[in-house]
């Protein structure tokens, strides 16, 4: 990892989260990600995402990025819900009104069915949302069943996009991509 006189300029709340990401969601080591792929550090988002003072930082970013006519934020569970939890309630008192839901892995087959839990509605305007993005498929994958409900995805936003992979994959899908953070804005190369 470079040190903080090397990593990239950043505007004042974007330095901020990565400074909370670098203190309570990175570790160092040898690990084994869920791609088979080994790495010399691990990526936690749910360390920022989880945190109050870290929801807080995350909604100073991300309520920039939301285009102002988004009128629902969520994703796949369970790396989106915190994201979507909280910059719904932070937004909502900063005068922005989003409601959050969560797609399910699997549709449920009792009582309320399908994959939606929560409040999206069709022709919502979405925020599709995640912790962490590596390759892009649950993003993607939360695309289709928001577009199955009826609903628009309009932009696609992630705490930390590790892998450098996502963005062509949104532009393809007709989806804005706009990570809070990048893997090089805390000073690793995609993918490693």
């Amino acid at each position: 990892m470079s040190s903080p006189a090397d990593l990239p300029a950043l505007d004042p709340a974007r330095t901020a989260l990565r400074a909370h990401v670098l203190q309570h969601s990175v570790r160092r080591g040898d690990f084994t990600l869920k791609s088979g792929a080994k790495s010399t550090w691990f990526l936690d988002t749910k360390h920022t995402a989880c945190r109050p003072d870290g929801v807080l930082l995350m909604a100073d970013v991300a309520l920039d990025l939301i285009p102002a006519e988004a009128t629902a934020i969520g994703g796949l569970t369970v790396g989106a819900d915190p994201v979507a939890y909280g910059l719904a309630a932070v937004g909502a008192t900063r005068g922005r009104q989003l409601r959050s839901f969560t797609v399910r892995k699997e549709a449920k087959d009792h009582g309320v069915t399908g994959r939606i839990a929560g409040p999206l509605l069709p022709g919502d305007l979405v925020v599709i949302t995640e912790d962490t993005v590596t390759r892009g498929t649950s993003i993607m994958e939360a695309v289709e069943v928001v577009r199955a409900c009826g609903a628009t995805p309009i932009l696609i936003t992630v705490i930390v996009d590790r892998g450098g992979t996502c963005a062509a994959m949104a532009d393809a899908a007709g989806v804005a991509f706009r990570p809070m953070l990048t893997a090089p804005d805390l000073g690793f190369p995609f993918g490693s």
